[in-house]
């Protein structure tokens, strides 16, 4: 449903024919025409009144839609190339509610080298349910294929993935699963829409953390399901309603004006991603530099077939663990904190951080260990955040 009738008169499908920057810029409705706001109005109410028995001004009560978050459900649908989107308190209440469409006794297969959280959901949680899973490197087709079962519902894959950076075939797998009867859904948290559709090489659904690169600025939890399958359509809408984990009016504007700055930011991200690889690349204390841009990336074809662009996501090695302490101390530029996607720069140590719920061998497996660092480079000069780097590593 769309909330307001601009007399520009564009919609959703003809909104399709402008650029992400454009739609990123003014988001599904360009201003609010009673009043002629520039801004969606947070509507802060939990409840609307019915003009009559029987009649609906299509909202009743905002856990199942709200105003604010429905502009930017059609917002995010919008960029991402899908007729649906659906907005959760977080990006795993979007998993969670996901998961929702299937039944127990549902295999599902999962990227292996994927954010802790999502590992501890579906391992510690939705196991016990009755559902079975299977990591595997996604990256590697062969896996997928071996890791199949009649039962197989899902696969769900990160790509790029948290935190190696390894990118997996989205038509590809699309096709498989497919064939088997089950859906894809793809986590584009890293890349956003304004690198990656994954809807437009098969994808069933995309996932976001909107906590990251969506909202930018690092003060918003919010996350995204979005889909064009009306079979889908009212199931998902009542999961959303029913659990209870839908995004809050404030939270939602927040996002909204997040979004209107998405491509800029991104561009800055990836410009400051290609500067800190260039000079880790030759720092004598790097064992090994993880982006998707670098041109020895093992799926750089890939990544150039799929995606129009790299974020600002880089992980690598140090050659001696002890380092650690004293990088992570002696940064003041950048700071140790969780999460990724802000303006601000931010480092990560995920063995102890985003990544401790997952089994020490299946971290080392995926290359998660004691020398692996994440950064995620904001929007800063990134003159300053070499010297901070090299201050802290040493020259």
């Amino acid at each position: 449903m769309v909330l307001y009738n601009n007399t520009i008169g564009y919609n959703l499908m003809t909104r399709n024919l402008l650029s992400i920057e454009t739609n990123c810029a003014r988001c599904s409705e360009y201003f609010e025409p009673r009043t002629g706001a520039l801004s969606v109005p947070i509507f802060q109410s939990a409840s609307f009144r019915h003009p009559a028995l029987g009649e609906s001004t299509g909202f009743d009560y905002s856990r199942g839609i709200n105003p604010t978050r429905l502009v930017l459900e059609d917002t995010v649908a919008l960029i991402e190339h899908g007729k649906y989107g659906l907005g959760f308190a977080s990006g795993m209440g979007a998993v969670s509610a996901l998961i929702k469409l299937f039944k127990p006794g549902s295999h599902i297969i999962v990227s292996s080298d994927l954010y802790g959280g999502t590992y501890r959901l579906f391992s510690e949680y939705y196991a016990s349910y009755g559902f079975s899973f299977s990591f595997v490197d996604t990256s590697d087709f062969s896996k997928i294929e071996e890791a199949a079962k009649p039962e197989t519902q899902l696969l769900f894959i990160e790509t790029p993935s948290n935190p190696m950076m390894k990118v997996s075939d989205i038509e590809r797998c699309a096709q498989f699963i497919h064939n088997r009867g089950g859906f894809l859904a793809v986590d584009n948290t890293f890349l956003t829409p304004y690198f990656q559709n994954p809807l437009d090489f098969g994808a069933d659904f995309v996932l976001h953390s909107g906590t990251k690169y969506l909202e930018g600025h690092n003060d918003t939890l919010s996350g995204f399901i979005v889909h064009s399958n009306d079979e889908f359509k009212e199931t998902l809408r009542t999961i959303q309603m029913s659990e209870g984990a839908s995004l809050s009016p404030f939270d939602a504007f927040l996002t909204l004006r997040g979004i209107k700055t998405l491509a800029l930011r991104m561009k800055k991200h990836e410009e400051n991603a290609a500067c800190i690889c260039s000079w880790l690349k030759n720092h004598k204390a790097i064992e090994k530099v993880f982006w998707t841009g670098l041109k020895e990336h093992p799926q750089a074809e890939l990544s150039k077939k799929q995606a129009r662009g790299h974020s600002g996501m880089v992980s690598f090695y140090v050659k001696d663990p002890d380092m650690v302490p004293k990088i992570l101390r002696k940064l003041k530029l950048i700071l140790f904190a969780e999460s990724l996607g802000g303006v601000e720069s931010l480092i990560t140590y995920p063995v102890v951080q985003t990544h401790t719920a997952i089994p020490q061998k299946m971290r080392e497996d995926a290359g998660v260990n004691e020398c692996l660092m994440r950064l995620s480079l904001g929007i800063e000069d990134s003159a300053d955040l070499i010297f901070d780097l090299e201050q802290a590593l040493g020259g």
